[in-house]
């Protein structure tokens, strides 16, 4: 038992030995930790994981935001073509290029070179 101290009593064998398992408790309640705080972190159901989904569900959020918004424009449009005869017609001329008979169209060209 080479290059080993050896206690010269019980009570010394028994302070180094505690020491020992006190290590040994301490080393795999770190570790302990490190792995519960890495998985709090990274892990698949982690802090990291939950704040990109918390930012995708935002932007989804804003999203249908939005297309509550031009639903609710295309809507009204519908419905005035429906039943609004100007309306109709503003559409035709606008969207169509349509004129009534004895009518004529003048279109302007923008010739800025």
């Amino acid at each position: 038992m080479r290059g080993r101290i050896q206690p010269r009593n019980l009570g010394q064998q028994v302070a180094v030995e505690r020491k020992k398992r006190n290590v040994v408790f301490f080393t795999v309640i770190i570790l302990a930790f490190l792995y519960i705080g890495t998985t709090l972190l990274f892990g698949n159901m982690g802090f990291i994981k939950y704040l990109k989904l918390k930012k995708t569900k935002n932007s989804l959020e804003t999203e249908i935001i939005t297309l509550e918004k031009e639903n609710k424009i295309l809507k009204t449009q519908i419905n005035a073509l429906k039943e609004d005869p100007y309306y109709i017609e503003k559409h035709a001329r606008e969207e169509f290029g349509l004129a009534k008979p004895d009518e004529y169209i003048f279109q302007f060209q923008n010739d800025s070179k």
